[in-house]
C-alpha cells in the first residue's frame, strides 16, 4: 500500500510539475507573441504615421510652390491687365535716372490719378500724404518717391480683414448692372472655392434675362458644382429660397447667389433684391452673407455712382473688379475703398476660369505704378 501511495504521490507532483511547466512555456510564448505582436503594431503605426507626415510635408511643399508659382502666374497677369494704366498714364513719372521731385512733378501725378478715375477727394489726400511722407523721411528722387507711392496706395486699398476667414459657411449674393461680367465672375469664384476643397452650390437668381440661368449652368458644370435654376421671368427669391434649402439638406459650404443685371436707376429691380436679401437673412439667420458688387473697371467713376445705390439698397462688403485688362481707369479700385469704404475683394485680368483671384493691396499698387 505504502508503495502504491507513493507512486501515486510521485505521479501527482510529476503531473503537477510537468502542468505548471507547460503553462510556465505557454504564458513565456504567449507573451512573446504578444510583444512581438505589439511591437509589430507599434512598428506599422509608427511606419504609417511617418509616412503620413511626410506625405503631409511633400503635399504642403507642392502646394506651397503650386500656390507661389499661381500667385506669380496672377502677378504676371495682374501686371499685364494693368499696362494700360501704367504706361499710359504713370510711366513717364517715376523714372529710373534719379530725376528730382518739383513742383510739375507733383502736377503731373495729380493729373494721372484723375485721369485714372481714382477721384478727386482721393487724389488730393493720397497726395498729401506722399508729400508729408517724402518730407520727414528725406526723400528727394522720383524712383524713392515710387515707393512710397506704392505703399501708400497698398495702405489706402488694404481690406480691415480677410474675405470669409474663418468661416464654415457663408453666402455670397452678387449684384451688379447688365454686361460687368457679374455671371462670370460666380462660375469663376465657384471653381475656384472648389479647387479649395469648399463645396459649392450656385442659386440662378437672375430670372429678369433671357438665357441667365443657361449660362450660369455652363459655368457650374465647368466648375463641377450643383446649381439650383427655375424658368425664365420666376421670382428670384423664390429661386433663393430653394436653392437655401438644398443648401441646408447637402450640407454645402458656400452658397453663391446671382441676381438680375440691374440698372442702379431701376427702383422695383433694387426692390426686388431687397427682397432676397430679406429671405437669406431669414431662413440662414447665423450664416454670413457677403453681398459682392461686380464693377467693369472700365467704367470709372460711374462705377462709384452704382457703388452708392447698391450700397443703400442691399448693404454691400465689397467689390469684384473684372476687365482690369482693357483699361486705363484702374485708378478706381483706389477710389472705391476710400471714398465708400468697400473693400476690392477679386479681380479679374482675363477671361480665363482662373483670371479671377484673391485682391492683394500690395501686389495692386505694385503692378499700377510698376
Amino acid at each position: 500500500r505504502e508503495k502504491a501511495e507513493r507512486e501515486a504521490r510521485e505521479k501527482a507532483e510529476r503531473e503537477a510539475r510537468e502542468k505548471a511547466e507547460r503553462e510556465a512555456r505557454e504564458k513565456a510564448e504567449r507573451e512573446a507573441r504578444e510583444k512581438a505582436e505589439r511591437e509589430a503594431r507599434e512598428k506599422a503605426e509608427r511606419e504609417a504615421r511617418e509616412k503620413a507626415e511626410r506625405e503631409a510635408r511633400e503635399k504642403a511643399a507642392a502646394e506651397k510652390s503650386t500656390g507661389k508659382k499661381k500667385k506669380e502666374g496672377f502677378f504676371s497677369k495682374l501686371m499685364g491687365g494693368l499696362k494700360k494704366t501704367r504706361d499710359t498714364l504713370f510711366g513717364g513719372l517715376f523714372v529710373e535716372n534719379g530725376e528730382k521731385i518739383d513742383d510739375e512733378f507733383y502736377e503731373e501725378l495729380e493729373e494721372a490719378m484723375i485721369i485714372s478715375d481714382m477721384g478727386m477727394a482721393t487724389t488730393e489726400k493720397l497726395l498729401g500724404q506722399l508729400r508729408s511722407k517724402l518730407r520727414s523721411e528725406g526723400v528727394h528722387t522720383r524712383t524713392e518717391a515710387k515707393q512710397v507711392m506704392i505703399s501708400l496706395l497698398a495702405d489706402c486699398m488694404r481690406p480691415e480683414d480677410g474675405f470669409l476667414d474663418g468661416v464654415n459657411k457663408a453666402v455670397i449674393l452678387v449684384v451688379g448692372v447688365n454686361g460687368v461680367g457679374k455671371t462670370t465672375s460666380i462660375g469663376k469664384l465657384a471653381a475656384m472655392y472648389k479647387a479649395d476643397g469648399r463645396s459649392v452650390m450656385l442659386a440662378a437668381g437672375d430670372t429678369f434675362r433671357a438665357a441667365a440661368a443657361e449660362q450660369l449652368t455652363i459655368w457650374a458644370e465647368r466648375a463641377g458644382v450643383p446649381i439650383v435654376k427655375h424658368g425664365e421671368g420666376a421670382d428670384p427669391a423664390a429661386v433663393v429660397f430653394d436653392a437655401i434649402a438644398s443648401f441646408k439638406a447637402k450640407n454645402c459650404d458656400i452658397l453663391i447667389c446671382d441676381t438680375a443685371g440691374r440698372l442702379h436707376n431701376k427702383k422695383n429691380l433694387m426692390t426686388e433684391l431687397a427682397k432676397i436679401r430679406k429671405v437669406i437673412g431669414r431662413e440662414l439667420p447665423d450664416v454670413p452673407v457677403e453681398v459682392l458688387l461686380v464693377l467693369d473697371a472700365t467704367t470709372g467713376q460711374n462705377a462709384i455712382a452704382q457703388a452708392k445705390v447698391f450700397g443703400e439698397n442691399c448693404g454691400l462688403t465689397g467689390v469684384v473688379l473684372t476687365k482690369l485688362d482693357g483699361t486705363a481707369k484702374g485708378g478706381v479700385s483706389v477710389a472705391v475703398k476710400d471714398e465708400l469704404g468697400l473693400p476690392v475683394r477679386f479681380v479679374g485680368v482675363g477671361e480665363g476660369i482662373d483670371d479671377l483671384q484673391p485682391f492683394d493691396a500690395d501686389d495692386f499698387a505694385k503692378a499700377l505704378l510698376g
